[in-house]
């Protein structure tokens, strides 16, 4: 049996996506994020590698972080995600699971990228609607912070709000419950996907280019 590795960018969709695909017994062996060389924290959510490290050790799976420089070209990205690539396939891997929602066009890029790799991609959330996806999530334990939102979509209170029924009511209607349109990023720390919660607390809060970053801690 080809082992399954899936995308793990330390949110609730990933964390998601782990649950849906143990409810269908399939095993997961690995998880993998890239990681902001410079800043050392995983891309776009934020998250300081340390602690993306205990959440994988909450969960139970080793996770392989893969830097990437700072600024990062697409061409320097492709190379070191086709690295990863082939060192998966090395290593037994056949799968790759990603908690993509319904953004056709990164779905069909990843599709793309992944061709001749000798990993196939699957998507067990796609186009789950994303309104009760998010209250499923809540509903079944699931606990995430934000950790990073756009202020041209949020307004700045939402910066590290806790991903609940009350954030949901909250959103602008504008907004995807899921944040699939990169409204906002969550980190996960707690739900049934994980053998122990993880205790955080909220640290500064800092605005770069628009995109507002709550420090986890």
């Amino acid at each position: 049996m080809k082992k399954v590795l899936l995308a793990w960018s330390s949110g609730k969709d990933s964390a998601w996506t782990l649950h849906a695909l143990r409810r269908q017994n399939i095993e997961v062996s690995l998880l993998l994020t890239t990681l902001n060389e410079a800043a050392d924290r995983v891309a776009m959510h934020g998250v300081r590698s340390a602690l993306l490290q205990q959440q994988a050790d909450a969960i139970g799976l080793p996770v392989w972080q893969i830097p990437l420089p700072f600024p990062c070209t697409n061409q320097e990205y492709e190379a070191r995600m086709a690295d990863a690539c082939r060192r998966a396939v090395a290593e037994g891997f056949g799968t790759i699971a990603f908690g993509d929602l319904f953004l056709q066009d990164v779905r069909a890029y990843r599709e793309r990228q992944l061709t001749g790799s000798g990993l196939t991609p699957v998507f067990p959330l796609w186009e789950l609607p994303t309104a009760i996806l998010a209250r499923d999530m809540i509903d079944a334990g699931l606990r995430a912070r934000l950790s990073c939102i756009d202020s041209k979509v949020l307004d700045a209170t939402f910066a590290g709000r806790e991903f609940d029924r009350a954030l949901l009511s909250a959103l602008p209607e504008s907004a995807d419950p899921c944040g699939e349109n990169g409204e906002f990023h969550t980190f996960v720390y707690d739900g049934p996907m994980f053998r122990r919660p993880l205790v955080i607390e909220t640290g500064e809060v800092r605005n770069v280019d628009g995109f507002i970053y709550t420090d986890l801690l």
